[in-house]
């Protein structure tokens, strides 16, 4: 894996100071005392508020008596947390919260989702990704339109490298395949597309047909994200019309990966899927 997002250091490196902070038995203030800093300070640094300076985290790792590959993992992981992703001067153009699902998913090994309604941001063509945003943002300028465009694009690189692309695993409701977004043309090409990219072994394409009837998810979509450490758990993302949420709750991740399996076993197989989304595009002719 030669992907590397800050946001996704950052939420290592916070994760690491609280376990060793914990592993101490010593308090916030006690070890903001040792530092010379303050308690205020450390709380900050151990929920993501503020990204500590390498020279911050040395100071920790002598109180908490971390030498060795161990210290210089956190230096690097410090350093890494700090610079600016690529998505980082988009964050005006993004609704709150995606930037950080964005830095998540551009280190992440695997990336399950369900879609009731449209064709996934990481499967988009760039004439549907402009017909859904002018839909569901027609406030916006056409130049922040183009920009929230590129970003699609630019994240649908993760699909193809460079480093090891990432696995995707989406499972769409049959109602993806016939609203019309765009119009007849825009969604031949992008159904042809969605074909395309099912025929790479690091994409699965899932259609939930009509004749499934009612599901646990009917309320909305979600994603998972895995991320390439075993120790970071599974993150859930959910999106509403103002904002997203990136949750690390293990509970609420257990609960919508046993979701995602159910309604996987509902869906057509790959083949099955395939040649059902391959069917529409011909009736978009």
């Amino acid at each position: 894996m030669t992907r590397c997002s800050p946001t996704a250091r950052h939420r290592r490196l916070m994760a690491e100071l609280n376990r060793l902070r914990c592993d101490s038995g010593l308090s916030r203030a006690e070890v903001a005392a040792l530092i010379g800093s303050t308690d205020t300070t450390l709380w900050r640094y151990e929920t993501g508020l503020t990204r500590p300076k390498p020279s911050d985290v040395a100071a920790l790792t002598s109180v908490y008596g971390v030498d060795g590959e161990e210290r210089e993992s956190l230096l690097q992981m410090a350093k890494e947390a700090r610079r600016r992703g690529w998505w980082h001067r988009h964050r005006r153009a993004l609704k709150p919260g995606f930037d950080s699902y964005i830095g998540l998913e551009a280190e992440a090994s695997a990336v399950r989702v369900y879609e009731p309604l449209v064709v996934p941001g990481l499967t988009q063509t760039e004439a549907y990704a402009r017909a859904v945003i002018e839909a569901v943002a027609p406030a916006c300028s056409p130049a922040e339109i183009d920009e929230k465009v590129a970003v699609r694009a630019s994240r649908q690189r993760l699909l193809h490298g460079p480093g090891d692309p990432i696995h995707l695993v989406a499972v769409l409701d049959e109602a993806v395949l016939w609203r019309q977004v765009g119009g007849r043309e825009v969604m031949r090409e992008q159904l042809e597309h969605l074909v395309r990219l099912g025929a790479l072994p690091n994409v699965e394409l899932r259609v939930i047909p009509f004749s499934a009837g009612a599901h646990a998810a009917m309320d909305g979509k979600f994603c998972l994200l895995r991320l390439p450490e075993a120790a970071d758990p599974d993150l859930v993302y959910l999106e509403r019309a103002t904002r997203g949420l990136v949750s690390d709750d293990p509970e609420e991740a257990r609960r919508y990966t046993r979701m995602f399996d159910d309604l996987t076993a509902l869906a057509l197989d790959e083949q099955a899927s395939t040649a059902r989304i391959a069917r529409a595009a011909e009736e978009m002719t």
